[in-house]
């Protein structure tokens, strides 16, 4: 019978009782010196040149990508084992680094909460992450921000490069959920007010300087990528970069320090990059490309996440950031929960605590297709990871296991949450006898030299299980006035709902017998991808009935509540 499920205190007391050690402690571990590090009080550090230049020369490790079933409101926990395998892989004596994204404030004070981990398996310091952290969100949106007041300031003062006001597609950003701003008009006030238009912001994880800074190769690479955003359309229809605006070098000045990969320690005082915050569902998902390179030299072990279900941020991982730095995973870790199977296949959240082996096979659908891709479309192997709780009865672990194991993969019970790394060796020793068979066969979707409406029809038929994608007559006159500007052989980065393979986010499990439709597609020629957003999803999400923020709080010490 399985060990019973501890009783665990909240995230934040659990963050907040664990006493951490000093930063420079934790980088030492890793082989480098306090030269290396740019301090940001006793726990936290930027990673600059210094650092990149000492460790450069090492071999790389093992890189093992964490994603997960289509997400329910019943919770995954995909974050939450990136770090506890880390921890468990150190328990285990090997030399191991986290590498996650940085969280964004619309989430913290909106509906899904933080994105530091949970329970023993957490990054520290938490408050601090979760919140303004190094700086590294602001500067994007500074940067951003910027650029917009450049292109706005460039009409009002006679507008040399014949920009056309109603075919600027950049957009301002902000960093919180607020769905008021999706649609604005600026330039109000009379002469000195600017040139009226209709414009709108995003929020700052979908920003496509937020693309930039994640895809970078190196600081020279980070300019160029700015300068070729395009801003908008001249009357006679051709783009109009950033550079063209005289951009780029002032941008490149504000991300100057964001663009530095983040050292921080676990709840177990493992090392973890924590840089770039990209969402999954309306951008490419993944962590910066600088934080993994990093990471690969200092760890024998990369343990890192892309957003969401694997449809979303483990295929823009593999098909976008694979392709443009050569990565290539040894093992994907596919995390799984019974209650959300069973949601998948039917049962009320309220439902959940109770035993239903015909909901769970029903709902496995939804890992069948996501293990299915992972193995057979990109050809890697996998690991599912099936975070337990406390109602999972021994019939459903059982069932799942035979179910995992008949489709050639190995399941391991996972139990970080509650137990730190010690919950999770199970599963680092899976990982390792996964990694060590060498049996990874890695293939991209599609082919560079495929067109953007194949692409997107592989993505759509291959990953999501659609029968067909279709364009609206906007999407179909945007892509090809963007394959005329050179976008021919760019990836594709499809926004999608996080909650269903389709673009409709009622649709659970394994929908079949639908279509993809694209409603607009844009050019991010910085970030070097085509957006094709579906459905009705948007860029700026708005904030629920009851946002997490109204639970946050500070008291007449200074200590902070209600933070998850």
């Amino acid at each position: 019978m399985p060990t019973p499920v501890p009783c665990v205190p909240d995230d934040l007391a659990i963050a907040e009782a664990t006493p951490l050690e000093p930063i420079t402690r934790i980088a030492a571990g890793l082989g480098l010196e306090p030269d290396d590090l740019e301090l940001y009080g006793r726990h936290k550090a930027k990673l600059g040149d210094e650092a990149w230049a000492r460790v450069q020369g090492r071999p790389d490790g093992k890189l093992v990508l964490v994603t997960a079933i289509s997400p329910t409101p019943a919770g995954e926990g995909k974050t939450t084992v990136t770090i506890g395998l880390s921890q468990a892989l150190c328990r285990l004596g090997e030399r191991a680094v986290a590498a996650v994204r940085e969280p964004s404030l619309g989430p913290v004070f909106g509906v899904k909460g933080g994105a530091t981990g949970g329970g023993h398996a957490q990054v520290l310091p938490m408050a601090d992450i979760n919140l303004h952290f190094t700086g590294d969100f602001h500067a994007v949106t500074a940067a951003n921000n910027l650029l917009a007041a450049l292109i706005d300031n460039h009409l009002h003062q006679g507008n040399a490069l014949r920009l056309d006001p109603r075919r600027i597609t950049f957009s301002r950003v902000l960093d919180v959920n607020d769905r008021a701003l999706r649609e604005v008009v600026v330039g109000l006030g009379g002469l000195t007010g600017g040139v009226p238009r209709q414009a709108g912001f995003m929020i700052t994880p979908a920003s496509e300087v937020m693309a930039v800074l994640c895809l970078a190769a190196d600081a020279a690479d980070l300019r160029r990528r700015l300068g070729d955003i395009i801003v908008g359309f001249d009357v006679d229809g051709a783009p109009v970069c950033a550079r063209s605006l005289g951009a780029d070098g002032a941008m490149a000045v504000l991300l100057k320090d964001a663009f530095k990969p983040n050292l921080v320690q676990t709840t177990e005082h493992t090392p973890a990059l924590v840089h770039g915050g990209p969402f999954a569902n309306i951008a490419h998902g993944c962590n910066t490309l600088v934080a993994t390179r990093m990471a690969l030299k200092l760890g024998d072990w990369v343990v890192t996440e892309a957003g969401f279900g694997a449809d979303l941020g483990a295929e823009k991982f593999l098909d976008i950031k694979c392709r443009v730095a050569g990565l290539r995973p040894d093992v994907v870790v596919l995390v799984a929960t019974v209650r959300s199977l069973k949601m998948h296949g039917g049962v009320r959240r309220t439902a959940l605590h109770e035993e239903s082996l015909a909901a769970l096979e029903a709902g496995a659908a939804n890992l069948e297709r996501h293990l299915r891709n992972v193995q057979e479309v990109y050809g890697l192997p996998c690991v599912v990871a099936l975070n337990r709780f406390a109602s999972d009865t021994d019939a459903e672990l059982a069932w799942l296991t035979r179910f995992v194991e008949g489709l050639g993969a190995t399941l391991a019970l996972c139990e970080v949450h509650g137990r730190g790394g010690a919950g999770g060796e199970v599963l680092a020793r899976a990982v390792q006898t996964a990694a060590a068979a060498g049996s990874s066969r890695f293939a991209f979707v599609y082919d560079d030299e495929d067109t953007p409406l194949v692409k997107l029809r592989k993505v759509a038929t291959r990953v999501y299980g659609a029968d067909d994608v279709v364009l609206s007559r906007q999407a179909e006159q945007e892509l090809a006035r963007l394959v005329a500007c050179g976008f021919a052989r760019a990836p594709v980065c499809i926004a999608k709902t996080q909650t269903s393979f389709s673009d409709d986010p009622t649709r659970l499990g394994a929908p079949t017998g639908w279509v993809l439709h694209v409603r607009e597609v844009r050019g991010a020629a910085g970030a070097g991808f085509i957006v094709a957003l579906t459905g009705d999803v948007m860029t700026m999400p708005g904030l629920p009935a009851e946002p997490a923020a109204t639970r946050i709080g500070l008291d007449a010490e200074g200590r902070i509540s209600g933070l998850f």
